[in-house]
């Protein structure tokens, strides 16, 4: 239990920073140097409102200065951070996996941030975790260990066909990001990947439409999709794929 509470808290952590990482990058702004301040009123954030969660809680969601409303992504990020390090550890354990599950998770949430915020997921996020993934699937490799090249390779095709078949349907940095997902979820998981995106995306679609909230051609970020599907494919894909084939394919 302490070993997850510890995870948890330090994912909590990590994930407010991954809110500046994902704000920061595409505005082509420091993240390393600059002071933490409210976006609306410029004010420099003290200690006290810089406590993940705590601070948004206790403040209403509201600079303490201007009054402005705080975007509720930030504890999002932070709880939904938090949450995914106590899972990996209780789904791997201490092993290899478990390291690359922690920085697929932080991938991810710096990948929903970029797209909610700004339709863009950047190239130098997805360059940086791409080395970082060869080099953890150097030491932790996928069995058999071509599979993770071959799964980065048909993740990108899958992708590059559909933007072309669709005419600019789905984006640049969306093909990049399947590439650089199959790098860790291999062929198989990324193709499942791709089929939970679609579905969650479908699901939102028609549910946002029917409540008035999204217009056909309104486009909405395909990113948030692709993290809740690689999540999936990641951490229950074998479950899903074992209930499957028992379910309706085997005897």
């Amino acid at each position: 239990m302490v070993n997850f509470i510890c995870l948890g808290i330090l994912g909590v952590i990590l994930g407010s920073f991954y809110n500046v990482v994902g704000l920061s990058v595409p505005a082509k702004l420091s993240f390393t140097t600059r002071r933490s301040a409210c976006p609306s009123c410029n004010k420099t954030l003290t200690a006290i409102e810089l406590i993940p969660i705590v601070s948004y809680i206790l403040q209403g969601g509201k600079c303490r200065g201007c009054k402005a409303a705080i975007s509720p992504l930030y504890p999002i990020i932070e709880l939904m951070t938090g949450l995914l390090f106590a899972l990996s550890y209780h789904v791997f354990g201490l092993s290899g996996e478990f390291f690359v599950s922690l920085a697929l998770v932080s991938l991810l949430m710096i990948i929903f941030v970029t797209d909610i915020k700004y339709m863009l997921i950047p190239d130098k996020i997805l360059l940086f975790f791409a080395v970082v993934f060869l080099f953890l699937r150097i030491f932790y490799p996928l069995a058999p260990w071509w599979d993770s090249l071959l799964g980065a390779a048909v993740g990108f095709g899958l992708l590059l066909l559909i933007a072309i078949v669709s005419r600019g349907g789905m984006g640049g940095g969306d093909i990049k990001l399947f590439a650089v997902l199959g790098l860790v979820l291999g062929t198989k998981h990324v193709l499942l990947g791709f089929m939970f995106s679609t579905f969650y995306g479908a699901i939102f679609g028609v549910a946002g439409m029917l409540l008035g909230k999204v217009k056909k051609k309104n486009p909405i970020p395909f990113g948030p999709f692709i993290v809740f599907g690689a999540l999936t494919a990641y951490f229950y894909g074998d479950v899903l794929l074992d209930l499957y084939f028992s379910t309706w394919v085997l005897p």
